[in-house]
């Protein structure tokens, strides 16, 4: 049968429409390497810096690597201190922090880092490299399970077994470590996966997980709840942890808090969300935390506990804590956080940003006012709290220098400037967190949940390749600085001019207290008998160093070291070794049962 010529004009078109689908969808998708595809993922998801140390498994990743210009890897000199960079970048940004290690020795080096950021709900992906799949299993030179040894300390990990799901596996990734309560996930690559070649069209634009939905609105009728408890409470308290950085909820906080006009506290990880200078402020609470604070955490009748967790550090004894009568509300992302420490009354899972939101404007409608005459009276017990002064601290006959002087000097000096502090992890941590009033979030960078030394520098250097402009202090001691010590090659070769000021007081500190406190004085193993010349290894690794052992010189030399603003500078100062950290709550005892200085000894 003859078509008719209107017939040959339509198949014709129709002929020459699918031959242009056809090109057009072949230029749309192309032949990329794992690698390559991995590197797409990364741009997509607007990675600027990668954190890492190449080795044969991630050989061909760092092949791709070497052919973009758009994301700027930073060679560390240890695999911990990669993840740790990535980690302090992600503390200080909010974004995705992002390392890259190989296989075996890269992956075990940086398991601290992966468990530091996931005891702190860091958002962060880790890229590992794996043997060849068809060598998992077989003992291979490098290989280690990667996936079996960080289960514990992930949100998520993936094995890519095919080089088609590498695309929709770094969109996940990226998902999961940013979204509901984050935390760092593994993505471990097979060294054949980064080479083989698929089609590839695109960076996935959605991503739909069946089994991974976290709730992000609190539910209204619990919120109310807890309107009506805030609002007729006698001794209110707010007390707030990290979660309310995490959700950049700091602004709806201090909102709340000026409009009730209700007592606050931090905890050592929620530093700066609410200003330290402001008089709401009652400090820090916990083991190292203020008179004031502590006390009204325990005598308080209603406690709103916003992002924070109850940890055993805040709130001493769960038996002493409950003695009190109190009616406990508990906004938290995760539900797994609520009840499990101390039992609450009004939980409510949801993102702190979104429910305070909401709080915020119930309280707007609702019209009601907090009872003034009650909360003029707590005010009264707080303020006769205050007198005691528990930060006060003796400069001695002034000859020898006090670590918490260094720390107050410090604040003095650039607390109007655009300023981050990191420190590690022990005594002079704990000074930090007392003696400088954070009043800005994630200004404060330190590693809480698993308290790892050796995190101050590597934070630093992270943070100073976000912010170059910003002053960025390393507060650390001579034990926690010798830990990632080799980073100081890293901060030479990228330009990262951080400020290291370590109290350096021949001890390991923190250890010491404990034993004079707890052990009569003996002093196992916490003496530093061989520490190396400071100022010598600082200006063998191509910085500026400085020795301050008097107090007159403690000023001058921060001035100095900030007037040198393109050279990383290791300050040693050399503080009182007897010096100890007060408030201080003993291994089980109560919250406010605290030791206030050494006549409590």
């Amino acid at each position: 049968m003859e078509m008719t010529k209107a017939e040959i004009v339509s198949a014709a078109a129709a002929s020459s429409a699918a031959s242009q689908g056809a090109a057009s969808s072949a230029a749309s998708s192309q032949e990329l390497r794992g690698a390559e595809i991995l590197i797409k993922a990364l741009q997509a998801e607007n990675v600027k810096f990668v954190w890492g140390y190449p080795g044969g498994a991630v050989l061909h990743i760092y092949d791709a690597f070497y052919k973009q210009d758009t994301i700027q890897h930073v060679l560390v000199r240890h695999e911990q201190a990669a993840v740790h960079a990535a980690d302090g970048y992600a503390r200080a940004t909010g974004d995705v922090g992002v390392a890259l290690v190989t296989s075996g020795p890269g992956v075990t080096n940086a398991i601290t880092g992966i468990a530091t950021a996931y005891m702190d709900s860091i958002p962060m992906v880790i890229i590992t490299g794996q043997v060849p799949l068809a060598a998992i299993g077989l003992d291979a030179f490098q290989e280690c399970d990667t996936v079996g040894i960080t289960r514990p300390i992930v949100k998520h990990n993936f094995l890519v077994k095919d080089v088609r799901h590498m695309a929709d596996v770094m969109k996940k990734a990226f998902h999961i470590a940013r979204s509901g309560r984050p935390g760092p996930v593994v993505v471990d690559i097979p060294k054949d996966i980064s080479f083989n070649k698929t089609a590839y069209t695109g960076h996935p634009q959605s991503v739909e997980m069946r089994s991974y939905n976290p709730v992000r609105k609190g539910h209204g009728g619990q919120i109310r709840k807890a309107l009506q408890l805030l609002l007729t409470a006698k001794r209110p308290y707010i007390y707030t942890g990290g979660g309310v950085l995490l959700s950049n909820a700091s602004q709806e906080l201090r909102t709340l808090v000026d409009m009730l006009g209700y007592p606050c506290t931090n905890t050592l990880m929620g530093l700066g969300a609410y200003p330290a200078s402001d008089k709401k402020f009652l400090g820090m609470l916990g083991m190292h935390g203020t008179y004031e604070a502590n006390n009204a955490m325990q005598n308080c009748d209603v406690l709103l506990a916003v992002g924070a967790r109850f940890d055993d550090r805040v709130i001493g004894n769960p038996k002493h804590f409950a003695q009190n009568e109190r009616k406990i509300i508990h906004i938290d992302i995760d539900p797994s956080s609520i009840s499990k420490r101390v039992k609450v009354d009004v939980p409510i899972v949801g993102d702190v940003k979104d429910v305070l939101t909401e709080l915020i404007s119930m309280i707007k409608e609702s019209g009601l006012k907090p009872d003034a005459d009650a909360l003029g009276g707590w005010w009264e017990t707080i303020d006769s709290w205050r007198k005691r002064d528990c930060m006060k601290y003796s400069l001695g006959t002034g000859d020898v220098i006090k670590p918490q002087y260094v720390v107050e000097t410090l604040w003095n000096m650039t607390k109007d400037a655009d300023a981050y502090i990191t420190s590690d992890v022990g005594q002079h941590q704990m000074w930090a967190a007392q003696y400088y009033k954070f009043d800005q979030p994630r200004r404060w960078i330190n590693s809480g949940g698993l308290g790892t030394m050796g995190v101050g520098l590597p934070y630093a250097m992270g943070i100073k390749l976000a912010k170059p402009e910003s002053e960025v202090f390393c507060i650390t001691g001579e034990g926690s600085i010798q830990m990632c010590i080799q980073e100081l090659s890293t901060c030479l070769q990228y330009n990262t001019p951080v400020k290291i000021v370590s109290l350096n007081n021949r001890y390991l500190g923190m250890v010491r207290q404990w034993q004079e406190l707890d052990y009569e004085g003996r002093y196992s193993h916490s003496y530093m008998d061989a520490l190396p010349n400071f100022v010598k290894l600082a200006e063998a690794y191509g910085h500026v160093g400085m020795l301050i052992e008097k107090p007159q010189d403690v000023e001058p030399a921060l001035r100095e070291a900030r007037k040198l603003k393109d050279r990383t500078v290791f300050m040693d100062f050399r503080t009182d070794p007897t010096e100890n950290v007060f408030p201080m709550v003993k291994a089980g005892k109560g919250i406010n049962e605290m030791l206030l200085g050494s006549e409590d000894l």
